[in-house]
This record gives C-alpha cells, sequence and structure tokens, in this order.
C-alpha cells in the first residue's frame, strides 16, 4: 500500500480521465459535424457512381441527358454528383431492364436466407471493426439492404457512425435491450437509420457488459433456457426487413460472442499476419471449438454457410509477413480470402475524423495512396459478397 500523500485512488484518475476524454470527443464531434452534430455521406463523381452500379459514365450521363432517373448535382466544371440516395434511386430504374434479375438489387429473393456474418477476434488490433464498418458500408451501397451491429462494448463501429455512446445512449439503446433476460424490448426499438441508404446500425456501448455479468446468474439459477439463441432469436424479428447483418463481435470469448456465433450463417476471422496474433489464434481457435462443442451438445445446429480468414494491416514489401501469409495459405487453402486488407495510412487517416475510407472524399489523399486503400478494401467486400451470392445460389 502506498504512503505517497499526494496518492489519488486509481479508480478515481481512471474515471476523471474518461470523463474529460468523453467531453474533447463530443467537442471535436460537434466542431467536425455542425450545427446540428450529424453526419452525411460524401456525395459521389459520376465515375465513382458508375463504378458502385456496375454500368458506364456514358451511359449515366445518357440517362442524365435524357431525364431519366434522379438529377444529380451538377458543379461549376460541369461535373455530376450523385448522393447514396441517388445511386439508390438509379438501381431501382436500372433493375426494371436488367438482363437477369438481381443485376442491380442483389439482395434476397424469395427463398433466400438472412445472411448473418459474425467478424471476430480474440486479439484487438486485427482491424476487426475496420472491416466490420467497411463491410457494411460497402454492401449497402451496392444495393443490400443492411443491418450492422456493435457487439463491442468499446462500440468503436457506434463512434465511426457518429454515435457518441457516452452522450447518445444514455439510457440504452443497444442490442442488449433486444437479449436482456427481464422484459427484452423488441429489437425494432434499438435499430437507428444511418445517414446511408440501406444502411441502419443498432449501437453499442458499455451496457451490453451486463449481458455478460447476468447470463452466468441466469443460468445458475436455471433461467436462462438457451441463452446462446438470445441474438438469433432477436434478429428473428427483423428477418424480413434485411439482407445481410454484420456483427462486429467483442475481442473476447464471452456470451455475447457465443450468442453471436450461434446466430451466425458465416463467419469472418480477421488475422493480422504477425506471428504472435497467430500464436493467439490457434488458442483463439482451440476455445471457440470447445465452446461450440458445448452449445452443439444442447441440441443447437452449428453449422454455418461459410467461414473465412481475412488478413488484415497487410504490408506486401514485409517478408516475415509474407512468408506467415504463405503458411496460412498453405494450411487454411480457400477458407483465406483471396484478397487481402492492406494496410494504409488512409484508413487511419479517415478515422481521426470518425470516418471510414468510403465517407472521406479523394482529393483529402494522396491519390496513388488513397486509390490503392480503395481498390483493397473493395477486392475484400466484394469477394465477401460473391459468397453471399453463391450462398444463395446465384453467381
Amino acid at each position: 500500500m502506498t504512503t505517497d500523500l499526494f496518492a489519488e485512488d486509481l479508480n478515481s484518475v481512471i474515471r476523471q480521465h474518461s470523463e474529460t476524454l468523453a467531453k474533447q470527443l463530443y467537442a471535436q464531434r460537434e466542431s467536425l459535424f455542425p450545427p446540428d452534430a450529424k453526419k452525411q455521406m460524401r456525395k459521389f463523381t459520376s465515375g465513382e457512381a458508375a463504378a458502385l452500379l456496375g454500368v458506364n459514365d456514358s451511359y449515366l450521363r445518357k440517362l442524365h441527358l435524357d431525364g431519366k432517373g434522379p438529377s444529380p448535382e451538377t458543379t461549376a466544371g460541369n461535373r455530376r454528383l450523385y448522393s447514396a440516395q441517388d445511386l439508390q434511386d438509379l438501381r431501382q430504374l436500372l433493375e426494371k431492364t436488367a438482363r437477369k434479375p438481381g443485376d442491380y438489387l442483389p439482395g434476397r429473393r424469395e427463398g433466400d436466407h438472412l445472411q448473418i456474418i459474425g467478424v471476430m477476434n480474440f486479439k484487438g488490433g486485427s482491424g476487426k471493426t475496420t472491416t466490420s464498418a467497411h463491410l457494411a458500408q460497402r454492401l449497402a451501397l451496392t444495393g443490400y439492404r443492411v443491418l450492422a451491429i456493435d457487439l463491442d462494448p468499446q462500440a468503436s463501429m457506434t463512434a465511426l457512425h457518429g454515435v457518441q455512446p457516452e452522450f447518445d445512449l444514455p439510457e440504452g439503446g443497444t442490442l442488449y435491450d433486444a437479449i436482456r433476460y427481464e422484459s427484452p424490448a423488441p429489437i425494432r426499438s434499438v435499430i437507428r437509420r444511418t445517414y446511408i441508404p440501406n444502411l441502419d446500425l443498432i449501437p453499442g456501448n458499455l451496457e451490453l457488459m451486463e449481458f455478460e455479468h447476468e447470463t452466468p446468474r441466469a443460468l445458475a439459477q436455471g433461467n436462462a433456457g438457451l441463452f446462446f439463441f438470445r441474438v438469433r432469436d432477436a434478429l428473428a424479428q427483423v428477418d424480413a426487413d434485411y439482407d445481410v447483418v454484420v456483427i462486429d463481435c467483442p475481442p473476447q470469448l464471452g456470451f455475447l460472442t457465443m450468442s453471436a456465433l450461434s446466430a451466425a450463417t458465416g463467419v469472418l476471422v480477421t488475422i493480422h499476419p504477425e506471428m504472435l496474433d497467430v500464436m493467439s489464434m490457434s488458442q483463439f481457435l482451440r476455445m471457440t471449438a470447445d465452446l461450440m462443442d458445448v452449445i452443439a451438445d444442447s441440441g443447437a445446429d452449428m453449422s454455418h454457410d461459410w467461414m473465412r480468414y481475412l488478413l488484415t494491416r497487410y504490408e506486401p514489401s514485409d517478408a516475415p509477413q509474407n512468408r506467415i501469409v504463405a503458411f496460412l495459405r498453405t494450411m487454411y487453402g480457400d477458407n483465406v480470402l483471396n484478397a487481402p486488407m492492406l494496410k494504409s495510412t488512409a484508413i487511419s487517416d479517415a478515422g481521426l475524423t470518425k470516418q471510414t475510407l468510403y465517407e472521406v472524399d479523394r482529393s483529402a489523399f494522396t491519390r496513388s495512396t488513397y486509390d490503392r486503400a480503395v481498390e483493397s478494401l473493395n477486392a475484400v467486400n466484394d469477394e465477401i459478397s460473391a459468397l453471399i451470392q453463391k450462398t444463395w445460389r446465384r453467381g
């Protein structure tokens, strides 16, 4: 025990630092997104819009000149800028004359089941939240109806989408409300629209930890039921509203992660290709398998449509990383996504203003840096989109 006259209780210091940081973050948000502190999605150039829609820029121009579809904003230099809502309206228009159904609206059709993707890793810093946020946004921008769920109490994906947990969620509003044991709320009551059409969000905050604390008590009292189905059963209430659910899982194998795993139809495990990370992943996979055995023994169907490993923060010029990548590909084969997520200053720089790379204008970066990072993200997310289509027996 310290005898320093100036010593302070550690909990007091930490609480004071937490409150100071929260106020500074709130002030930063107010300055970034005045006057109502709400984020908006940037507009897309005609070239970006054409690429997202899968058509030629000249065709988009013809539609505009013919007065078909939404009218884009025209700049002084006669450049056309399209909003995310314009893109969605164009999809609806183009789908009517598409060669085959789903060319422009790739979501579910009759008989297709909801895709629930759990993004997970046991070790922090593996790019899990970056992956989840960019995947959810890319799927929404390419025409899927997406629900993003922040199941991580640290709530980084929530903050990326303009919601600051300490100030915006003082009385709940996370998935915990819908999966708690006493008087669960309807899941629709915690779903928020975002500034991107087709993308809704269930934010996270520290309240999610209550599920970790309450589940052991409920199990001891014999009234937890099949606790690992709480997330699945909550999502069943909105099954018809979405094509894809993306869950950013906590970075540990607790009850929240187990429940998310039980709900998932697809599992994406992020790996930073460094030896320490790979060694910790070995333990993570072993623990996951043991826990899933327990769940399966309770009568749950633990089959999934797919499981993939995503290499994150990958540096092609790093020789040790390349050896580990080769090792993983040899060991796991097709279970490793072909496209890695490259390490990029553009992604981290965008994060400084609580934005994803899809939200930042290309002019904010060196073109080659931005293009390289976006191409990497698109390749990853479009490979996952192809997996979704394959699950629905298309493509």
